[in-house]
């Protein structure tokens, strides 16, 4: 019952994967409002900015040391984050970018901004960053929420890749998007990732022989664009792993708002746990069975001393 109980939930909050944070918070509306959602230039330009003053403020946050979001808290409450991670807990907060201490202003948009941080004990930067970057096996680790993945292309750093995004509530949505991915070595302890999306659409009669982007420009906007930043530090006998994801969708009817508002602050908190948990899972996953099969097959030494 406990299991049934935990799918359940699961099925309700945890549409997750790698790269979205915030899967498709508004994909209800379709049920109750199919009008089209345009993306106008005035919000793509907003977006984009807010988009360059959170990273600026990422710049920023690597000379000063503090890698982690973490590492912006006050001593006490830092300390007692780590502290917090170390024991397995998951540290989740929102995040809302300001310029000279203002709200920036997206028209006729919507932003959902949120990190989260997780510990992986007893793993390493380059296990992590090896399952990281399998981005095939994404499907895998994260479904049925990602339905396909492919790389396009990789050069040394930089890669494009493709992912399909599965929702089902009232209605199942189901998007393409593709990706430019830029990974950053920051020392020998620290990797940035960030992934920026060039094209997200949506997909008609998935599944079916007939499936196709859509092309008709009635775009619902459940999810219009999105940057999703990785942060890997090994330290402390194992791996910290940061996510901050930022998403553009539409925006809220006035006469929902009551509704969907208090879903934009409980779901993406389960969904940036669920993400964090199957990352984590995987590495560890990884890490074991790399050791299995190192010890199936024996060492020299080991195969020779019987």
């Amino acid at each position: 019952m406990h299991s049934r109980t935990q799918t359940h939930k699961r099925h309700l909050t945890g549409q997750l994967q790698k790269h979205l944070l915030l899967p498709l918070i508004l994909s209800g509306l379709a049920g109750i409002n199919t009008r089209a959602a345009e993306l106008k230039p005035e919000t793509v330009a907003a977006f984009e900015h807010y988009i360059a003053i959170t990273e600026a403020r990422m710049d920023d946050d690597v000379r000063r040391d503090q890698f982690l979001v973490i590492d912006r808290l006050p001593d006490p409450a830092r300390k007692e984050a780590y502290d917090q991670l170390q024991m397995g807990q998951i540290y989740i907060e929102e995040s809302h970018t300001q310029e000279g201490n203002h709200s920036i202003h997206i028209p006729n948009g919507l932003v959902h901004h949120w990190t989260g941080v997780i510990f992986i004990p007893n793993s390493t930067l380059s296990e992590t960053l090896a399952v990281m970057n399998d981005y095939e096996n994404e499907p895998n680790i994260y479904k049925p929420e990602i339905r396909k993945a492919k790389l396009i292309e990789q050069n040394g750093k930089e890669s494009k890749i493709y992912l399909q995004f599965y929702s089902k509530s009232i209605v199942t949505v189901v998007l393409n998007a593709y990706f430019d991915i830029v990974e950053t070595q920051i020392g020998s302890t620290r990797v940035q990732s960030a992934s920026r999306s060039t094209r997200i659409v949506e997909v008609l009669n998935p599944g079916a022989p007939d499936e196709h982007e859509r092309t008709d420009g009635n775009d619902h906007g459940y999810m219009w664009r999105l940057c999703s930043y990785w942060r890997i530090e090994e330290k402390d006998g194992g791996v910290y792993l940061e996510n901050e994801s930022i998403t553009l969708t539409r925006t809220v009817p006035t006469l929902l708002a009551w509704l969907i508002n208090p879903l934009t602050k409980s779901i993406p908190r389960d969904v940036l746990h669920d993400m964090l948990t199957d990352t984590q899972k995987a590495v560890v996953k990884a890490k074991t069975t790399s050791k299995e099969h190192s010890l199936s097959r024996g060492s020299p030494a080991m195969r020779h001393s019987f």
